[in-house]
C-alpha cells in the first residue's frame, strides 16, 4: 500500500459476482456509478465490470440504462470499463442473443470516445480482477502522492 491513507476497496452493494482482493481490506455498499472504487473517492474513481453476456445485455436490451450508468462513469476523474472476455471472443455474440457483433463492438468503441472511458478486453475473470486491482493500486498512488 502507497500513500499516507490505506487502499480500502468498495465494491457495490449490487455487484453480483464480486472480485476478492487478498490482502486489501473491502467494504460494500453503494456506489452512484460503477461496481469498484476506493474508499473516501468514490466520487473520483469507478470501474464497471462486465461478463461476455452482461455486456451484450447492457449493448442491447439494457441500454438506455447503462449509457445513463456511463453518463455517472464519464463525471469521475478516472472511469474504466473491464470486460471479462478478449476482443476476439466478444465479436461471438452469446447464445441466444440478437445483436450483431459488429454493433455491440460499434457501441462500445463509441461510447468509449464520447464519454472518455477506456474499455478493457481482459480475457477472462482472473485477469479481470488482476486489471480491476492494478487500476486501483494506480489511482490511489498518484492521488495519495499529489
Amino acid at each position: 500500500m502507497t500513500g499516507l491513507q490505506p487502499l480500502i476497496i468498495v465494491i457495490d452493494s449490487r455487484e453480483q459476482a464480486a472480485y476478492s482482493f487478498p490482502g486489501y481490506e473491502c467494504v460494500v455498499k453503494g456506489l452512484r456509478a460503477g461496481d469498484y472504487s476506493i474508499e473516501g473517492m468514490e466520487d473520483e474513481i469507478a470501474l464497471e465490470r462486465k461478463t461476455h453476456i452482461d455486456a451484450y445485455g447492457s449493448i442491447g436490451h439494457g441500454r438506455e440504462r447503462f449509457e445513463r450508468e456511463l453518463v455517472r462513469l464519464s463525471e469521475m476523474r478516472y472511469a474504466a470499463i473491464i470486460i471479462e472476455t478478449t476482443l476476439h471472443d466478444f465479436l461471438t455474440p452469446p447464445p441466444h442473443s440478437l445483436l450483431n457483433p459488429k454493433s455491440a463492438i460499434g457501441s462500445l468503441l463509441a461510447w468509449s470516445v464520447k464519454f472518455r472511458l477506456p474499455v478493457f478486453f481482459c480475457g477472462d475473470r482472473a485477469h479481470g480482477q488482476a486489471v480491476t486491482l492494478k487500476l486501483l493500486e494506480k489511482f490511489h498512488k498518484y492521488k495519495t502522492s499529489c
